[in-house]
């Protein structure tokens, strides 16, 4: 019998042996059950997200179901047979496994096996971070990534609230910096916004820049180069060319550190953007038993009839084209508009920083003449391929135009009888005060990304005020309307944030509304915070909904698929500025113990 909450053997040994002499005197509970089980929690807080049962002590499971609720220990014993694993949980905080709703799964590997300069702007970060990285690869790897920079402006944990004449020059990289580092392995990092990119003397030396001169050089005093290259010129051409693709075995590893990651922060399942590549690499892990998490896929919209032609829909396996709990498809991605990181986010009104600048449409690409209009109408087109491929849209949209424009097409699909169940605007991050009552009316998801407020609050008003930031990442206003919220990280992030996945970062923003230094005072837009408990429903049962799959997972019932998250604490009860020191003891998915913390 195994514990995974750290307990000396007395204590342990006592609970058991008062246990098994309850039910040898207790002749009413010695009945032998239907069923044996293979898993029982025992002396559990534990949070079922079920109205009828909202409370437990304990959990049976057999094979991947979960098989009884108990309020007491001594009904779960019933199941007990001679190979039962018991688990004493000792009194530690168990949810419904949490689903996190956004992922780019292909990008959050890189992000921790490669370089992550986000918060790097200057020689020590950079010697540091590039080091790093160099301890894990070998020789002849290329070093790529970096997004030096991001942080540089404002300082992870501000609020915003710095006057911007406090703001110093960008800082500038050097060669040199690393080249003691890297001998053997090229370097090739870009700045956060893709303009510069820094490349060690490997990696000119591979392109042959170590003997010419190309336009897009940054060259010092004495002329010679500082490794610093231009996007978008020669000189950035030829180490692209230059630049080794990484080997499947490392983009392989890059997928096992995510994983590792996942299943320390309770994550049992993951919404996907999945890109073809990745999909075929999830098929190897799972073939190779170290899918850890189940994975919902997400393609982009302008697939729907590529996958329409192989025999693929939601709910199958991308390579069986059967039906998977584990590995499926699931909605289609679509994008309206781009990022507030980089002014990209589409407005009625121009950014306060950047006059004239509304934000930017960004239709998909295809090759279809039919689709070669205009944007909202493209947008529809596409849709329209994607419900005859027997897939729902999730689309992306930012800017309250954006979330308009998409709530206005959603609008003409449901006036033409479509059923909107499993429709999401992703992100919704600033919406106008007049169509919060839109997402119930239509029976559309919002999608958000609670993270973001504790990031991105840092240049917010300065983009677009005061009096549109009532509408960003406005939780409240959204469940006071009828909506229904699905939570995600977002993770890794974008160019311009890094975007934390453990479940204590998202549900600390969304009740506190506050930086992670705990700035501002009160919150920011406090009016705006909701509950741990609507948190909760949002990470777990609603994005079960949110993949039509409610009635199979997101919440802990008998018949269920036994999903399940164990806390250090119980979040329902814990003081605000204490959730972010919550950890994970267990995750379980399908019945299995796939981390448990020592």
């Amino acid at each position: 019998m195994n514990n995974f909450i750290k307990m000396s053997s007395v204590p342990k040994i006592l609970f058991l042996t008062l246990i098994t002499l309850f039910f040898a005197f207790n002749p009413a509970c010695s009945r032998k059950p239907a069923e044996v089980a293979d898993l029982i929690f025992l002396n559990g807080d534990i949070y079922t997200m079920e109205p009828d049962q909202p409370r437990a002590r304990a959990l049976v499971i057999k094979g991947n179901q979960i098989i009884d609720v108990c309020d007491l220990d001594k009904k779960a014993l019933k199941y007990r047979g001679p190979e039962t694993k018991l688990i004493d949980l000792q009194g530690a905080f168990v949810t419904p496994g949490i689903i996190d709703g956004h992922v780019h799964f292909n990008q959050a590997g890189a992000l921790i096996n490669d370089a992550n300069l986000m918060k790097v702007s200057d020689e020590k970060g950079l010697r540091q971070e590039i080091g790093r990285v160099v301890s894990l690869l070998e020789k002849g790897e290329w070093i790529t990534g970096g997004l030096w920079g991001a942080y540089e402006q404002w300082a992870a944990g501000d609020a915003g609230q710095a006057p911007a004449v406090q703001k110093r020059e960008p800082w500038r990289p050097h060669r040199r910096m690393i080249d003691d580092l890297t001998p053997d392995n090229p370097v090739f990092v870009c700045r956060y916004d893709y303009q510069e990119w820094l490349a060690n003397t490997a990696a000119l030396r591979a392109a042959g820049l170590d003997k010419k001169k190309l336009p897009g050089m940054e060259l010092d005093r004495q002329g010679q180069p500082t490794g610093v290259i231009f996007r978008d010129t020669p000189a950035y051409s030829a180490l692209q060319k230059a630049r080794k693709p990484k080997s499947e075995q490392r983009l392989l590893d890059e997928n096992r550190a995510a994983l590792k990651a996942l299943r320390e922060a309770g994550i049992v399942e993951i919404h996907d953007i999945a890109t073809p590549a990745q999909t075929e690499r999830f098929i190897k892990l799972q073939e190779n038993g170290e899918l850890t998490c189940r994975v919902w896929l997400r393609p982009d919209l302008s697939l729907a009839t590529q996958l329409k032609e192989q025999g693929l829909t939601m709910g199958l396996h991308p390579k069986t084209k059967q039906k998977d709990s584990w590995l499926r498809y699931g909605a289609l991605k679509g994008y309206i508009d781009g990022i507030m990181g980089t002014h990209g986010a589409l407005f009625f009104e121009p950014y306060n920083d950047q006059p004239g600048n509304y934000g930017h449409w960004r239709p998909h690409t295809s090759d279809d003449p039919q689709l070669k209009v205009g944007n909202m109408e493209k947008m529809y087109r596409l849709i329209k391929t994607g419900l005859e491929a027997g897939f729902v849209p999730n689309v992306h949209a930012i800017g309250d135009r954006g979330v308009a424009e998409m709530l206005d097409l959603y609008e003409r699909l449901k006036n033409e009888g479509i059923d909107l169940t499993g429709f999401r605007v992703i992100h919704a991050q600033v919406i106008r005060p007049q169509d919060f009552p839109r997402f119930r009316s239509l029976n559309v998801i919002a999608e958000v990304n609670p993270y973001h407020i504790s990031d991105d609050m840092r240049w917010m008003e300065e983009r677009i005020g005061p009096e549109r930031c009532k509408g960003a990442y406005a939780f409240k206003s959204l469940l006071d309307n009828g909506a229904i919220l699905s939570f995600g990280s977002d993770w890794p992030g974008t160019s311009a944030a890094e975007y934390h996945m453990h479940p204590r970062y998202l549900i600390y923003a969304a009740v506190t509304r506050q930086t992670l230094t705990g700035q501002p005072d009160g919150g920011w837009f406090p009016e705006q915070r909701i509950s741990v408990e609507e948190c909760l429903k949002a990470y777990t049962i609603n994005n079960a909904y949110a993949a039509f799959e409610a009635d199979r997972r997101g919440s802990l019932k008998k018949g269920k698929l036994a999903d399940i998250t164990v806390f250090d604490r119980n979040l329902l009860k814990i003081p605000p500025a204490e959730i972010l020191k919550t950890e994970v003891l267990m995750t379980i998915v399908d019945g299995k113990i796939v981390f448990q913390k020592i």
